[in-house]
């Protein structure tokens, strides 16, 4: 098989993650090397073989793996097929250094649960103007390393406050259209980031980025039904551009904002 190797990498903007990247390998093994961040991997096909502190580890198909900063290691594909994989490089403000031992001694994490929240987190950071909700993501991927890497010492959580719900959707109502950042929610309606997400999601039955997006499309609703143009919608109910829009508009309404603000003007507007 001929060698391969297509790789896309981006920094999003969302605070702690340092890059993402995505890669496909065949004919390829990349020599020992240090990372100044964290390497929280998911292989997506095939499997990778590799050695961190001097120890033999794998990548199965259901294994998360975490590689702590500045400790060498390498890679190499198991099968001539080579490997797909997902990374994201995560730094010291997401996980601290207190957990670099731990990492080493147990890099590989079998855990459904991680993976799968994983790869949702690599879809929100695939879509420019969702990093609210790639955030509350990260934030729960988080909390469940550090639940592997410091069993008998959880993240601390404040203890449970009735209000914390209500105030996050009062300001997440304040601020429709500019939006906030988690970390800035978070610091505003004094709890952790995680407990916020949690709480929120158990009182009102809805995370909180989708509750954010389906007050947007709402807002959007009226915009087109007074005859703006989707684009200006777009901006004005503080999506991050038009397709942004779209697909958020299309997955909650099931058509899109053009057609919808069409049925405004007496046009009938078929779905199926």
């Amino acid at each position: 098989m001929a060698a391969q190797r297509e790789v896309s990498a981006w920094r999003p903007r969302v605070p702690g993650v340092v890059e993402v990247f995505h890669a496909h390998y065949t004919g390829y093994a990349y020599p020992m090397h240090v990372h100044d961040a964290w390497t929280l991997l998911i292989v997506d096909d095939g499997a990778v073989r590799y050695d961190l502190d001097r120890h033999e580890h794998g990548t199965p198909h259901d294994t998360v793996s975490l590689l702590p900063p500045h400790v060498p290691h390498n890679g190499s594909p198991v099968t001539e097929r080579g490997f797909r994989k997902r990374v994201l490089y995560l730094d010291l403000s997401v996980l601290d250094a207190g957990l670099v031992g731990a990492a080493v001694d147990g890099p590989d994490l079998r855990d459904p649960l991680l993976r799968a929240r994983i790869g949702q987190l690599h879809t929100a950071l695939g879509r420019p103007g969702d990093e609210f909700e790639a955030a509350s993501r990260l934030t729960l991927v988080t909390e469940r390393l550090y639940g592997h890497l410091r069993p008998r010492q959880r993240l601390r959580v404040p203890p449970p406050d009735r209000g914390v719900a209500h105030r996050l959707r009062e300001l997440l109502d304040a601020r429709l259209v500019e939006g906030v950042a988690l970390q800035e929610a978070a610091r505003l309606v004094h709890a952790h980031p995680a407990h916020l997400v949690r709480a929120f999601s158990r009182r009102f039955g809805i995370a909180p980025h989708q509750y954010l997006m389906s007050r947007r499309v709402e807002h959007a609703r009226r915009l087109l039904l007074r005859g703006m143009r989707p684009a200006d919608t777009a901006v004005a109910s503080g999506f991050y551009d038009q397709a942004h829009l779209t697909r958020h508009f299309r997955r909650l309404v099931g058509v899109t904002p053009g057609r919808y603000a069409r049925a405004g003007d007496g046009a009938a507007v078929r779905t199926g």
